[in-house]
């Protein structure tokens, strides 16, 4: 008991002290997760304790919590959008990926057919847990790009379900293929019926019950079941714990408590996953890959290479290049369902031990250096085309008091064109090119990028500004906005355009200056305009 709180202790010391000097060096907090796994492993040797199963079963909750806040940022009407994203894209880059990364394992590593298949299966899946925090936290997750990389992903995580069936099926001579597939589709089918029927109305139950009686605690614990319940029944059933999430984070998706759910459950999430790359860390074997490193070298750039153009191509028939490089760059890795597949694999005696061990390190190396390609995703994609998003070079503006004008769509042109008149200072920020483009053909000072990102706030000077005006659309776009505004600066002028008194409902909970209902003032300047007549 003392030994565990000892290496407890060691392990969130570490942890700490690391990312404070990580993160005044600009280095992703993930490694500093990884290197403390690794260190403490190595000097309590824990190699092949049982303690880490116990662990790794936490962590793989962090990719869960995870896999729970995408589904809500995924309700069922715009994964029908994105259906053509999902599964055409999804499945051409995990069907393409693992066929030349076969190839080359067994004609060019000359490993034999079973591994090689188990290995190009494995290594065609990303890493979830990694390109989605970092989406999610850069807000990215909402640009053309971080669209596309979300569907991949989303069905690279369905793809380990048929993935582990299959290396199941290799290692067991009992059960025949056909029975195999009875079993997973009839098992696909009960838990879709069960979430999307009867688990739909106890989710509404169990949230709008909690939600009444104001208890902040028990709302917390009906999110909490339905997360981990939906799991378990997902994982009973034979699937991964993270899908059963999923799901259930689209049907609350649907609900009026996405927002709430989402924000009550971020620091679980966040400590989950911080563990999760910790259990990453402790299966770097130092002695076995310093003996081994060009191997692991040779392997984690010949499928990093493989993967990035497989991607591009596929992203390039109707992407521009910009958006094809990025979603490459952010893809390109090796995911963390590697290890499950790995796992099993030579559990079941059809990898060889060594070849595993090999396999892991590069899997890990993949995962290590993957935050700082995601961090610097603007800046590398900058080398090979003209970048348009510049939330990461645009130069602080020299600019006080002056009006941020959010969208240029033809509300925004007219008050860029009126304020030209009244002599007034403004900057205009827009995640439409073409709005951009046509911003600055007419003279204006314009960029291409979000405005919900610190950079951006923080080079646009919005501290400084007399004024935000936004003339978004989107209610869930304006919501993120204003709230980032007024995360920078609490006392920020925010004047937004809403478009009913639902949005007016939604934005309530902001300190929003202004509102401006679009209707309500058209219909005042009409009757105005009678009356002067």
């Amino acid at each position: 008991m003392e030994n565990t709180l000892l290496i407890i202790f060691i392990s969130l010391a570490l942890a700490t002290v690391l990312n404070i000097i990580f993160k005044k060096l600009s280095i992703s907090h993930i490694i500093g997760y990884i290197l403390t796994g690794t260190i403490v492993t190595t000097i309590f040797d824990l190699n092949n304790k049982s303690d880490l199963q116990s662990l790794e079963l936490i962590a793989e909750f962090g990719i869960v919590f995870l896999m729970f806040t995408i589904g809500l940022e995924m309700p069922i009407e715009k994964l029908k959008k994105m259906k053509e994203l999902l599964f055409v894209n999804g499945f051409f880059q995990v069907g393409i990926s693992s066929t030349i990364i076969y190839l080359v394992s067994k004609y060019i590593f000359v490993i034999d057919t079973t591994s090689s298949i188990i290995i190009s299966l494995a290594f065609s899946l990303s890493s979830t847990a990694i390109v989605l925090t970092y989406l999610k936290q850069s807000k990215d997750i909402y640009t053309p790009y971080g669209e596309k990389s979300t569907a991949i992903l989303v069905f690279q995580d369905l793809a380990v379900i048929p993935i582990l069936l299959l290396i199941s099926f290799l290692s067991n001579d009992t059960l025949s293929l056909n029975e195999i597939l009875i079993k997973t589709i009839f098992s696909a089918l009960l838990i879709i019926v069960f979430m999307f029927t009867l688990g739909k109305k106890i989710m509404n139950w169990f949230l709008h019950f909690s939600s009444s009686s104001r208890l902040e605690e028990l709302f917390l614990g009906s999110v909490l079941s339905i997360v981990i319940g939906t799991s378990i029944l997902a994982h009973t059933l034979g699937f991964t714990y993270s899908l059963g999430a999923f799901i259930a984070g689209m049907i609350i998706a649907e609900t009026k408590y996405h927002i709430k759910v989402e924000s009550d459950i971020a620091s679980y999430k966040d400590l989950l996953l911080g563990t999760f790359f910790f259990s990453v860390g402790t299966k770097i074997d130092v002695t076995f890959f310093i003996n081994n490193i060009h191997y692991v070298f040779l392997v984690f750039i010949t499928t990093m290479i493989i993967k990035a153009l497989v991607i591009y191509l596929l992203m390039r028939r109707k992407s521009n290049k910009s958006d094809s490089i990025k979603s490459a760059l952010a893809l390109c890795q090796i995911g963390e369902f590697s290890f499950a597949v790995f796992a099993l694999a030579t559990t079941n005696n059809i990898l060889d031990a060594e070849l595993g061990k090999l396999l892991i390190l590069v899997t890990v190396l993949s995962m290590i250096l993957t935050p700082f390609i995601v961090n610097n995703i603007y800046k590398i994609s900058a080398i090979f085309v003209t970048e348009f998003y510049e939330s990461d070079k645009i130069t602080p503006i020299n600019k006080k008091n002056h009006i941020v004008i959010c969208g240029y769509s033809m509300l925004g042109r007219i008050i860029a064109h009126e304020l030209v008149k009244q002599n007034k200072p403004f900057v205009i920020i827009s995640d439409n090119l073409k709005h951009v483009l046509l911003a600055r053909k007419n003279g204006f000072m314009a960029y291409f990028g979000h405005l919900e990102k610190l950079p951006v706030l923080e080079s646009l000077k919005v501290d400084e500004s007399s004024s935000i005006i936004i003339t978004l659309s989107n209610l869930n776009e304006k919501y993120r906005i204003c709230e980032a505004i007024l995360n920078f600066k609490e006392d920020a002028k925010l004047i937004v355009k809403i478009d009913s008194l639902e949005e007016k409902k939604v934005l309530k909970d902001l300190k929003i200056n202004t509102f401006v209902h679009s209707k309500l003032e058209t219909a005042k300047l009409i009757v105005e305009k009678t009356s002067v007549e």
